[in-house]
């Protein structure tokens, strides 16, 4: 095993340890506890404003003096189709008609990609975080220049060849390579020209070989006997997201949790049935409905979300849960239920072999 000590160095942190950022179950209190006990902590602004985002970072800064990172989405921005959208509605009636309300009139592009939100931009600007990070794309090379010349560490997703050869154009720091197995929303750039589906395992000896970047191995690891195995394969560090969840310090709520405690989290699906873009998550009644033979193609990413949270919000105030998005990898059932930092200290142990 080869820890990559000058990324470690460059970071600022101990541990060749990152948690996953998650937008909607990342938090704070979890960033903080991760980076205090030595890994490098997330937080996810990419679906809130840019107030909110300003909130999450001075409320991580309180809690830690440590390095964190700031995960923003740079998707192309929603392609609107009136009739798509319309027969994407009415498709769910039946689901919002279970849970007793209307199917909306119609939907918004619930959030503004980072491509296009200079508020957000320039909030990164003034709050200097330590580390960016950029999901489903890349900011204009100028945004890049910028934030680096601010004094912040860049990293970006990537999920095949094609892409890091963009990252490395773009001259983003370090690569983030997320492999299939991943839970959430993948990272693909295009989500529409094709997905080889690689594995981490594959996809982290692919990009080792081809770049002189830090990789860091994301996808389908939940222990430190998988961040060592990473180390070996060539990754500097280990991204774990579903691994964090179980944390008390996460968002998730007590159905999520449960499920991921369950029988369920053995099965999981990439699926754009919840929010337009592949994603992974737990398979649920609103994933079947949405997949159902005879479906028509969901409305674009993220507008398709905005029908997915409004019939979950509705549903939970009848205390239903079958229509959340649960977003997890293929490692779910090996999650751990502990205090972020007791189970940095596990990771920890388990990669020294302990």
């Amino acid at each position: 095993m080869n820890v990559d000590q000058e990324l470690l160095a460059r970071l600022g942190i101990r541990l060749p340890i990152v948690q996953a950022p998650m937008a909607g179950v990342s938090t704070p209190q979890l960033a903080a506890a991760v980076s205090n006990a030595g890994g490098l902590g997330s937080i996810g602004i990419g679906a809130v404003p840019a107030d909110q985002g300003r909130q999450q970072i001075e409320a991580t800064r309180a809690l830690t003096d440590r390095p964190f990172n700031v995960n923003v989405f740079c998707h192309a921005p929603a392609q609107r189709d009136p009739e798509r959208e319309a027969a994407w509605l009415e498709h769910l009636a039946p689901l919002f008609a279970e849970v007793g309300v209307e199917p909306p009139a119609m939907l918004n592009e619930i959030y503004t990609s980072f491509l296009e939100d200079n508020d957000a931009f320039d909030m990164l600007l003034e709050q200097r975080p330590p580390v960016v990070s950029f999901h489903f794309g890349l900011p204009s090379p100028d945004r890049v220049r910028a934030l680096q010349q601010a004094g912040i560490y860049t990293m970006a997703t990537a999920t095949q060849v094609s892409e890091v050869d963009l990252i490395e154009k773009a001259g983003i720091d370090a690569i983030v390579a997320q492999g299939v197995e991943a839970g959430g929303h993948r990272g693909i750039f295009d989500p529409d020209a094709g997905d080889e589906g690689l594995a981490t395992s594959v996809l982290v000896r692919m990009l080792v070989g081809r770049t002189r970047r830090p990789v860091i191995a994301a996808g389908g690891i939940m222990d430190g006997q998988g961040i060592r195995a990473a180390l070996d394969l060539g990754a500097a560090a280990a991204q774990l997201g579903t691994a964090f969840v179980l944390c008390p310090e996460s968002a998730a709520n007590d159905s999520y949790r449960a499920n991921l405690k369950g029988t369920r989290a053995a099965t999981t699906r990439l699926t754009r049935a919840l929010s337009g873009r592949p994603a992974r998550g737990l398979v649920n009644r609103y994933v079947r409905h949405g997949e159902a033979a005879g479906s028509p193609k969901p409305a674009d990413y993220p507008v398709a979300y905005d029908a997915a949270k409004q019939l979950a919000a509705a549903a939970a105030r009848l205390g239903k849960t079958e229509f959340a998005a649960q977003w997890a990898g293929q490692g779910a059932p090996l999650a751990r239920e502990r205090p972020a930092a007791e189970l940095v200290g596990m990771l920890a142990r388990e990669l020294d072999g302990r």
